[in-house]
């Protein structure tokens, strides 16, 4: 089986704008890539799972979500590392308008989207992490038998605030990948 990292996408590896979905409007925070590069030479499979309730309230469509995956993607090769996978969930309980309105399994902390990865890469939790700025990524993660990491960035600096139990935080997604590549050398 394999181990792999799994990445909250906005507040974590770009900068947090509500509802991003336009190319043009996606910034990476920095060093993000970098980190996703790390993760790929360290022998992580990595995968981003992502609430993505703008297409379940009418703002964007999933092929917006796509099309900005696939742009995520070829930045990221562009220094040599790659993303194994991409889920998102596109519904909201109570906001979501039509077939999105939905109370599912797959919206963050549920282990739907986590699931469905295990499924398709054949992914071990319990040597497996999880990244993001929100508490529901950081639950989703525990849930799941994993080290789960919190971010300060996104929304991270709030969250840590609202934090009941203990949790590993880190500053950035690239701080944690440095700290993750010392540990592998011990």
């Amino acid at each position: 089986m394999n181990k792999c990292i799994f990445l909250d996408r906005d507040g974590n590896i770009n900068v947090e704008k509500d509802y991003l979905h336009k190319i043009e409007e996606f910034e990476f925070i920095d060093g993000a890539k970098e980190a996703i590069k790390i993760f790929n030479d360290l022998g992580y499979l990595v995968v981003v799972v992502t609430n993505q309730s703008g297409v379940a309230r009418g703002y964007y469509d999933e092929n917006s979500v796509k099309a900005l995956h696939d742009y995520l993607q070829k930045e990221v090769e562009k220094i040599g590392g790659h993303i194994d996978g991409f889920y998102y969930c596109p519904h909201h309980p109570e906001n979501g308008i039509g077939r999105y309105k939905l109370d599912c399994n797959c919206r963050k902390p549920e282990p739907g989207m986590f699931l469905d990865a295990q499924k398709d890469l054949n992914i071990e939790f319990s040597s497996s992490i999880m990244i993001g700025d929100k508490i529901s990524d950081v639950k989703a993660g525990k849930i799941l038998g994993m080290r789960s990491i919190l971010v300060k960035t996104g929304h991270g600096l709030e969250e840590k605030k609202k934090l009941k139990n203990s949790c590993e935080i880190n500053e950035t997604l690239y701080e944690f990948a440095k700290q993750l590549e010392r540990e592998s050398k011990t």
